[in-house]
């Protein structure tokens, strides 16, 4: 057990460690999520009510992109220099590394747009209640953008430009987590709850914790056959 604890430490830190090397990498989908919703006031309207109506699904659109915009890093370079396989043929159950792949990609990507998403909230005039019920969804649904992700990747790796059958695959697995999540921020901006969106939220979160490293394993072993 130990062990497995190790080695899952170690993925994580060689990952966070990457991925700060190649800051461009890291940097660009980030960039990507503000620019797209920092746009949305120049281009439809500058006046509150409107933005404060369309925030909700803005700020989630431009995430759901943005994370879907770096998900081909996920197993790209260690499929490329050998590395995936490596990890494939260790002892460790590869399911559980795969969770530590996962882990790092949240931590690059979903949460510096945790981080970042109250200042945007506010250029989109969402009052508090919202921006907090927001900050809930990005905190539940962010990991399951990584999750279910990482199955769609794990599927397309050993496929060269396998970017727009990456986003067939990925996009309609999205989009309860869209829905939900869009309409639990609707939901506080109008002062009514939104207990049932979260707990189905984290219901969905629980559910593809169990099984996406799992079937993710699965499919990177057909990958690399």
């Amino acid at each position: 057990m130990n062990e497995l604890l190790r080695a899952f430490l170690a993925l994580l830190q060689r990952d966070l460690l990457l991925a700060f090397r190649h800051r461009g990498e890291l940097v660009n989908p980030l960039l990507f999520f503000m620019i797209v919703v920092t746009l949305f006031p120049l281009g439809v309207s500058p006046e509150e009510a409107l933005l404060r109506k369309i925030a909700p699904g803005v700020i989630w659109i431009a995430a759901l992109l943005a994370a879907l915009f770096s998900l081909e890093n996920m197993f790209r370079s260690d499929f490329d220099d050998g590395a995936l396989e490596q990890i494939a043929l260790s002892p460790h159950p590869l399911a559980v590394l795969v969770l530590a792949k996962v882990l790092a990609h949240w931590l690059v990507s979903g949460l510096p747009m945790l981080l970042m998403a109250p200042v945007l909230a506010l250029f989109l005039a969402l009052p508090g209640p919202a921006v907090y019920a927001l900050e809930i969804t990005l905190l539940v649904g962010t990991p399951l953008l990584s999750l279910i992700g990482a199955i769609g990747v794990a599927l397309t790796v050993g496929l060269r430009r396998g970017g727009v059958l990456l986003t067939l695959l990925v996009l309609p697995l999205y989009i309860p987590v869209l829905i939900f999540a869009t309409n639990a921020v609707a939901a506080a901006a109008a002062g009514m709850p939104v207990e049932g969106q979260l707990y189905f939220l984290g219901a969905l979160l629980v559910l593809a914790l169990t099984l996406a490293p799992l079937a993710t394993a699965a499919a990177l072993r057909i990958s690399l056959s």
